[in-house]
């Protein structure tokens, strides 16, 4: 049985995280409009909050990929809010998804409130 995980910065296709992912199985992209990315320099991270919209890589993966997805993202099982992300599922075109949202506070940062961070480091690059 496989879960959905939108994505939304360098495990995306293409990016530098994405051999995570080169197995699972790609569903599409969308936009999400419940998150907000922050630049965080080598990547980004998300919030919950409102946006003009944000575009995710939605995949389906395997409970092994799913866990190593945790461990990259820091997400702690036990205690949530403690780890670099949680996670909470947002609805997508394709079903609900599991997204990743950074649980340090983002003041100061830049706000990406629409487009791709990929677009992002793209025009930095």
């Amino acid at each position: 049985m496989s879960t959905l995980v939108a994505v939304y910065g360098t495990l995306k296709r293409g990016l530098s995280n994405y051999h995570l992912l080169e197995d699972a199985e790609f569903i599409g992209s969308d936009r999400l409009y419940d998150i907000t990315l922050y630049d965080l320099g080598p990547y980004p991270g998300a919030k919950a909050e409102s946006s003009q919209g944000i575009e995710v890589d939605v995949f389906a993966v395997t409970a092994w990929q799913f866990q190593q997805l945790d461990l990259l993202e820091d997400y702690l099982a036990e205690s949530p809010t403690n780890g670099l992300y949680d996670r909470r599922v947002f609805q997508t075109r394709y079903g609900p998804a599991w997204v990743y949202l950074y649980n340090p506070p983002v003041s100061g940062l830049v706000p990406i409130s629409a487009g791709a961070w990929r677009q992002l480091t793209a025009e930095v690059g």
